[in-house]
């Protein structure tokens, strides 16, 4: 059976979902997961290249003892973040995924190599700010894109396995750190964050997402983008279609999205619902993972090497969350897993403010299963919120959930910077403990289930 059959089925949005949805799993799907996997790899690791750097910049600056500038210099790269995931996402659902993609991989590669040789702290927390908006941009799309390219069956893990790679490109930032920062200094750091400009080459190959184009309109793009997926399934992998189903060509309409539908009918307790877990989820994550270098050497007298290779732990930990999630999230269901994880959380650094804070070794073990449950629910918000609109809107979706997330990415650093110049190292995980609280109870009581279904059946 020849792909070019398909060019019979009469052009619609839903036909399009139609060839979507009976596409088997191939080698294409993992291609592609491939190499926008690889770029999500180097955005994990660029992203927290400043919490391991924060123990060996110039003394000059005067960062390392002042606990709100160090606050601030973790948070300037969050602000970025917020404007990156909210304009990402609103052009994204114009111009298109992989465009957008590999704008924001120029973007953090340029300005991370810049921030490699300035001697300045204005210049360097500058520069930190418009790589935060690439940064910002590429996660939340890039889920967007992998979401609309999988099956309903077993799409959680498809995403989820994808979404590993970002942590994977966490652990792998926090072992080069341990040896390169050391050695050569931080800087280099920076010299590594722009290798991914390498990789616009091989996004540029990819198709763009069938279901984007049939919802924008562009019905032949899309038919011709489904086509060159479907020719290389059936040349290249051998794989036989099956027959797609009856389409509605009325089923999905045409319409260009508003930013203003992400709060209107259904969609308004979703965005609330996503924006509490997303700013509560990366509050506590990217609170403790950003500080945690910095609180080993000023707090415990650990130096700079020892204090990266215990960071390596926690985000180690993270990763196996994110495995673990992948794997349950089918079964157990989206609200399940990510209240569950979320109120497991607050336990474990509830008991951490309470026995833990007294050594390096102890912060360590119970950061690290905190951070395991953490891992694993912001993994799992990459899935489930991209499930949760409409193609014509799903990246601005994805992208406020995401901007909630760097909300928190701001105000996680700065609060802990705060309440270590007015208080104790306990009171920072009571108060994760509080926000952490606050998302598991959210989601448990407002949150719908997504597992099984379709994205055209969820965005009725």
């Amino acid at each position: 059976m020849k792909a070019t059959q398909q060019r019979t089925v009469s052009v619609s949005a839903d036909a399009i979902n139609a060839r979507m949805e009976r596409l088997p799993m191939s080698g294409w799907q993992v291609k592609a997961r491939i190499i926008v996997g690889a770029v999500t790899f180097f955005d994990g690791f660029d992203q927290l290249m400043i919490a391991y750097s924060l123990p060996d910049l110039p003394g000059s600056w005067g960062v390392l003892g002042n606990s709100w500038l160090t606050g601030w210099v973790i948070a300037v790269g969050g602000i970025g973040m917020l404007l990156g995931a909210l304009g990402g996402g609103w052009l994204a659902d114009r111009i298109g995924r992989l465009n957008v993609i590999q704008l924001a991989l120029v973007i953090y590669a340029i300005t991370s190599l810049i921030m490699a040789f300035t001697h300045s702290l204005e210049l360097f927390m500058s520069m930190r700010v418009i790589q935060g908006i690439g940064l910002g941009a590429e996660v939340p799309v890039a889920a967007a894109y992998i979401g609309e390219i999988a099956r309903t069956h077993k799409r959680g893990r498809f995403v989820l396995l994808y979404e590993t790679i970002f942590p994977i490109g966490l652990v792998m930032s926090a072992i080069v750190s341990s040896w390169v920062v050391p050695r050569w200094g931080y800087e280099w750091l920076f010299v590594l964050g722009a290798v991914p400009v390498v990789l616009v080459p091989f996004l540029r190959r990819l198709p763009e997402s069938p279901r984007w184009l049939a919802a924008r309109g562009r019905l032949d793009d899309a038919d011709e983008s489904m086509t060159r997926i479907e020719n290389e399934v059936v040349t290249r992998y051998g794989k036989v279609l099956e027959a797609p189903r009856p389409t509605n060509p009325d089923a999905v309409v045409n319409v260009r999205a508003r930013f203003t539908d992400l709060f209107e009918g259904v969609y308004l307790r979703r965005t609330l619902m996503l924006a509490t877990i997303w700013l509560s989820a990366y509050f506590v994550n990217y609170g403790i993972a950003s500080w945690l270098p910095t609180l080993y050497r000023q707090y415990f007298g650990l130096s700079v090497g020892t204090a990266l290779h215990y960071s390596i732990f926690t985000t180690l930990a993270g990763l196996v969350g994110c495995v673990l999630v992948a794997f349950l999230i089918d079964n157990l269901g989206r609200r399940i897993c990510i209240a569950g994880a979320m109120a497991l959380c607050t336990l474990v650094l509830g008991l951490l403010a309470w026995f833990g804070t007294s050594t390096a070794v102890a912060v360590l073990g119970w950061s690290a299963a905190a951070a395991l449950l953490v891992f694993s629910v912001n993994m799992a918000l990459y899935v489930y919120t991209a499930e949760l609109y409409p193609t014509r809107m799903r990246a601005m979706g994805a992208a406020f959930g995401g901007a909630a997330g760097r909300l928190g990415i701001i105000v996680g650093p700065l609060s802990v910077g705060w309440i270590l110049t007015n208080g104790s190292l306990s009171w920072v995980f009571i108060t994760f403990a509080i926000i952490a609280g606050i998302g598991s109870i959210v989601v448990a009581l407002f949150a719908q289930e997504t597992k099984e279904r379709t994205l055209e059946e969820i965005s009725e």
